[in-house]
């Protein structure tokens, strides 16, 4: 089977930012529930995942999230309750508000150096996984969401960085060129070992840029996003280019 690439992925437009949230929290209830065993999801950061968290949160609570081991997808290199921190957002939109086992979220860590951090974190998913290798047929993660910059940039893989060259390590660190912090991120071949990839975009200004990766425009990070599974965008009409056309 070959690996779903971002163009080739499947789009399913919703009417705005907040039906785009509302469906992906339906889709990985939906998952979650079909599932046995413990169910990995590598979360993104952004105002649509925000209010994606919200929504399962205070809609899907009843979730069996002891079941459940919450990674993350990218950070910024910043203490934990800085502002611009992906974990705190998470923290504050839902880990706070469900019963997840504390042993069951897993931030980056943002100690140390970048570098340094990074091969922790590939060890906290390596032990998670099972393998110190990334093996066809046993997916690292069931759902890896992801944003899309208007750079082209998806989790912290910035345009004109290293770390978009790594075909080994399942992390990687990198200093982007065009924001501000050192950042922490899953790699390509990482995000290609899922069962799932969900893009989630909202907003006129992003209708650009997922034109020019849906159309396989190389020099966009995004466009080499692979996955073992299903790729899916979930879109609203401004985001897919849809403009309403009012009497």
């Amino acid at each position: 089977m070959m690996p779903t690439d971002a163009p080739n992925g499947r789009v399913d437009i919703a009417t705005d930012a907040e039906a785009v949230a509302q469906r992906a929290a339906s889709l990985i209830a939906e998952k979650v529930r079909g599932s046995s065993g413990p169910f990995v999801i590598a979360l993104s950061g952004g105002s649509t995942p925000k209010r994606l968290y919200q929504i399962l949160a205070s809609d899907y609570a009843d979730l069996p999230w002891d079941r459940m081991q919450l990674v993350f997808g990218d950070e910024r290199f910043v203490p934990a309750d800085d502002s611009s921190s992906n974990y705190r957002m998470v923290s504050e939109a839902l880990l706070s508000k469900v019963d997840v086992p504390s042993a069951n979220v897993h931030p980056m860590p943002t100690d140390g150096t970048p570098a340094d951090a990074a091969l922790r974190y590939q060890g906290i998913l390596q032990r998670i996984h099972g393998s110190d290798t990334l093996q066809p047929g046993k997916p690292l993660f069931d759902i890896v969401l992801l944003g899309l910059g208007e750079n082209g940039h998806t989790a912290s893989l910035f345009p004109g960085t290293d770390v978009l060259n790594e075909r080994k390590a399942w992390v990687g660190s990198c200093t982007p060129l065009d924001a501000p912090h050192d950042r922490l991120t899953l790699t390509y071949p990482a995000i290609q070992s899922s069962r799932l990839v969900m893009f989630l975009v909202a907003g006129a200004g992003k209708a650009e840029i997922v034109a020019k990766v849906r159309g396989g425009d190389a020099a966009q990070p995004s466009t080499q996003i692979r996955t073992d599974g299903e790729l899916l965008w979930l879109l609203d009409k401004a985001a897919a280019g849809e403009r309403d056309h009012a009497g």
